[in-house]
């Protein structure tokens, strides 16, 4: 796996368990970091504090082209997943658009549902599609 996969993945396990522990991110991330041998790369340091810094927007963002799902009622792993996805769209230029969609199918194929997939690249090929119309 990539590094930039990898801090992808390992940003969305933070991001799952502040959420389950409620929590902040960053304080899971570092917690973790000095109480384990784990890498802390610097790209998942980036995703979180993004995501942190711009949470209620992406979430306003995820309620408006989600269709049949409130943001509570879907899966913890897939929340995450296009909470990430979402902030590389709008807020990362350093991102192409297609790898944001398609690192958050990967990573839902692999840690959640049969039909999260499908779902994640839905919501996500409908924002980055209208992307200029979303962008502050």
């Amino acid at each position: 796996m990539r590094a930039r996969a990898k801090a992808r993945r390992r940003a969305l396990e933070f991001l799952f368990e502040a959420e389950a522990r409620d929590v902040d991110a960053l304080s899971v991330a570092i917690g973790r970091r000095d109480n384990s041998d784990i890498v802390l790369n610097e790209y998942s340091l980036t995703i979180l504090e993004g995501v942190m810094a711009h949470l209620d927007r992406i979430d306003e963002v995820l309620e408006s082209y989600v269709k049949g799902w409130t943001i509570e009622r879907m899966p913890g792993v897939d929340r995450m997943a296009l909470r990430i996805g979402v902030w590389e769209i709008l807020y990362n230029d350093d991102v192409p658009d297609a790898v944001a969609v398609a690192e958050a199918v990967v990573n839902v194929r692999e840690l959640s549902t049969d039909e999260s997939p499908e779902f994640v690249n839905g919501v996500l090929g409908r924002i980055q599609s209208v992307k200029d119309t979303l962008i502050d």
